[in-house]
């Protein structure tokens, strides 16, 4: 009869020291959350107001608490030489962290898990063989379902020992992709904790190519930020804008999974929208003219055409006396408030204080002594307010612009000198339109009406914004984003490749100052951790087309990936290659012109074949999802079926456009990707 095997002590046992370790840190984030939720506030709030927002403040710290079974609580351990901080003189004591999502301490407020963020976990990212940064272990856990399975140990400060490329962090990069985002804190590169790292007072633009992380880069960012500046951003506010709301979807989990619930998400239409119903569009040309920087000018100088200056003295009744500001000295007030430069809404506001003051002058002159009250009492006479009516009227943005874009001889005014009669003609509307509200508004119209509002009113800034996809924005567009962090700064995340818009960005410098940031840094990331060696490189050959000069992404990953060119004469042959994909583990996207995916759709249902939505979330019945070109952007699945790509090409209003859309296309495969085509594959592609 065999005996069992002797169980092997704890302390023995590296890999049971560090499940205890874990459990341990479970149930110490456990205490944590169970003392939030027994917090009573109803005898330290003085009124229900701030009893509310406690309450709020205490249920956000409760959701921030919570211990996501599939997430590890910590994935990196650092063994520091000699205490952080403390004197290194020889024989002192070095000390042990464990690096995680969020900071965990036991009962006696002593850590047991430490927030990626903080400083002591800095080497986990940057250590290397040169340069150790006091650490003499860093080691790195692998998860199965929540639990550890493996570690792997670097001795950075042993010269014995060669520097290797980490097998987990090799691992982790290659997982496969089933549901939205996910964090990379586990897997963040020196190049890339940089960026994240870097301080909020400046803005950072960074180019990246496809898989190059440069997404998580901004987001971990911003989580970054907010534990550095948590007081600071809680009063100033952080935004994330995206490309759209399947992108958006696709990202929303990242943050919360790093216990920052407080970050709000838009796109830059959402931005600009004040509640306009958007029911038009615009061609390309009316489009990118609407786009161009000059027509901020226009708009400014159509706002401020509505002050005209006095051609009468103003006369104030007060009692039994008269009191006249001659119109010569009321010029001099508009014309110094027009020199100031400052908004028109605030102008109009400051005008009939203005005039008020000046009949006060007039009356210390004659021995009264007035004080505030009087002048507030005077700039709400019905003499001052009807002069200001009639010098410094208000206008209405959305009106301002119905009426330039409605009304040739308005817009020629103001468009002089800017814009030529052919791009004026361009913008103009065909019919004439009755009111606001009927108008038939595009995306364009909204940034024009924004645009118009900021020159009336200032833009509310938050202290920081992360601008994603940045490359398809216009001109107007980024001063729209650019008005929103004016006394912030900014993480711009783009690839000049990827630009699928007839207004794509031409370069970082000049995104940057539309931006408003133009002492902004601009860092490139050319390691990709995404995309495999063999589909990047033959996505590449597309660059010297679309980005000329633009250095090509060199893929880090062991995994080679799988890649194949094939024909497929019917929509059987593609359904037949999705088919094959989805016997892999993870997901799946077939990508393809807007207008072939309804007769995909058809086919896929024919063949009993479940799918979804872009920035749906995937589930073990259902991996595969059906993505139009347009809407492909940003998002990535483990495996990929491209059809047609010339199809994609032909779907965009010129070939450079068409091809960018196309090099999208081919970069969202994260282990392989099947390329099916009828027709000939482009020139560009298939030389």
């Amino acid at each position: 009869m065999s005996r069992p095997p002797t169980p092997v002590p704890v302390a023995d046992d590296p890999l049971a020291r560090e499940r205890s370790h874990l459990a341990g840190s479970r149930a110490a984030l456990r205490a944590m959350r169970e003392d939030a939720e027994s917090l009573d506030i109803k005898d330290v709030t003085a009124n229900w107001v701030n009893a509310e927002v406690l309450a709020r403040q205490i249920g956000e710290r409760i959701k921030s608490l919570a211990d996501l079974s599939d997430t590890p609580l910590f994935f990196g351990r650092l063994d520091y030489l000699h205490s952080p901080g403390a004197d290194r003189a020889e024989g002192a004591e070095g000390e042990r962290f464990y690096i995680g999502r969020r900071h965990v301490h036991d009962h006696d407020g002593d850590p047991m898990v430490i927030d990626w963020r903080a400083p002591v976990s800095q080497p986990f990212y940057r250590a290397s063989k040169k340069d150790p940064m006091d650490i003499g272990l860093r080691r790195r856990f692998g998860y199965t379902r929540g639990e550890i399975t493996a570690y792997e140990d670097e001795h950075l400060s042993d010269p014995a020992e060669a520097a290797a490329t980490s097998k987990l962090l090799q691992q982790e990069i290659e997982r496969p992709r089933v549901g939205p985002m996910r964090d990379i804190v586990a897997t963040i590169q020196p190049e890339q904790d940089e960026i994240v790292r870097s301080g909020l007072g400046g803005t950072v633009c960074v180019q990246g190519g496809p898989g190059t992380g440069k997404t998580a880069v901004g987001l971990h960012r911003v989580a970054y930020l907010l534990y550095a500046h948590r007081e600071r951003l809680a009063r100033t506010g952080t935004l994330v804008i995206g490309p759209n709301r399947s992108f958006l979807h696709y990202i929303e989990q990242v943050l919360p999974a790093l216990g920052e619930l407080s970050v709000k998400q838009a796109t830059v239409d959402d931005l600009v929208a004040g509640g306009l119903e958007v029911r038009g569009t615009d061609d390309a040309a009316a489009a990118v003219l609407k786009g161009d920087a000059r027509m901020a000018e226009v708009l400014k100088r159509a706002v401020y055409s509505h002050v005209t200056m006095p051609a009468e003295p103003v006369m104030v009744v007060r009692g039994s006396r008269r009191w006249r500001v001659p119109a010569y000295e009321i010029e001099e007030i508009v014309r110094e408030l027009l020199d100031r430069g400052i908004r028109y809404g605030a102008a109009r506001e400051a005008l009939p204080q203005r005039i008020a003051h000046a009949v006060l002058v007039q009356m210390e002159r004659s021995g009264e002594a007035p004080d505030d009250r009087v002048q507030d009492a005077v700039a709400r006479n019905a003499a001052v307010k009807a002069a200001v009516k009639a010098i410094w009227p208000a206008v209405d943005p959305a009106k301002l612009v119905l009426r330039l874009l409605t009304d040739a001889g308005f817009l020629a005014v103001h468009a002089e000198g800017i814009l030529d009669e052919d791009e004026q003609k361009t913008i103009l509307w065909g019919k004439p339109v009755r009111s606001v509200k009927s108008a038939k508004w595009s995306a364009a119209d909204a940034v024009l009406i924004d645009e118009a509002t900021d020159i009336v009113e200032r833009t509310h800034s938050l202290g920081h914004v992360v601008l994603d996809e940045a490359q398809d924005l216009s001109p107007m567009q980024y001063r729209a984003v650019g008005r929103r962090c004016s006394t912030g700064s900014a993480t711009v995340l783009g690839d000049l490749a990827q630009g699928t818009t007839p207004w794509a960005t031409r370069s970082w410098d000049e995104a940057l100052a539309h931006l408003g940031k133009s002492d902004g840094v601009i860092e490139e990331l050319t390691a990709g951790f995404r995309v495999p060696t063999d589909v990047i490189t033959y996505a590449s050959r597309l660059l010297p087309h679309i980005a000329p000069g633009l250095t090509p992404v060199a893929s880090v990953r062991e995994n080679p990936g799988f890649f194949d060119v094939r024909p497929a004469e019917a929509t059987d042959q593609v359904v037949s290659a999705c088919e094959e994909l989805l016997r892999n583990e993870g997901s799946t996207g077939l990508i393809a012109a807007d207008a072939r995916v309804p007769e995909l759709a058809e086919a896929l249902t024919a063949a009993g074949i479940g799918y979804l939505a872009p920035g749906e979330e995937t589930t073990a019945e259902t991996r595969l999802t059906l993505v139009p070109a347009s809407l492909a952007k940003g998002l990535e699945y483990d495996y990929v079926v491209l059809d047609e790509p010339q199809a994609v090409v032909d779907g965009e209003p010129d070939e450079r456009t068409g091809l960018r859309r196309l090099y999208v296309a081919l970069t969202r495969a994260v282990s392989g990707l099947i390329v099916t085509h009828a027709a000939p594959l482009p020139a560009a592609l298939a030389g």
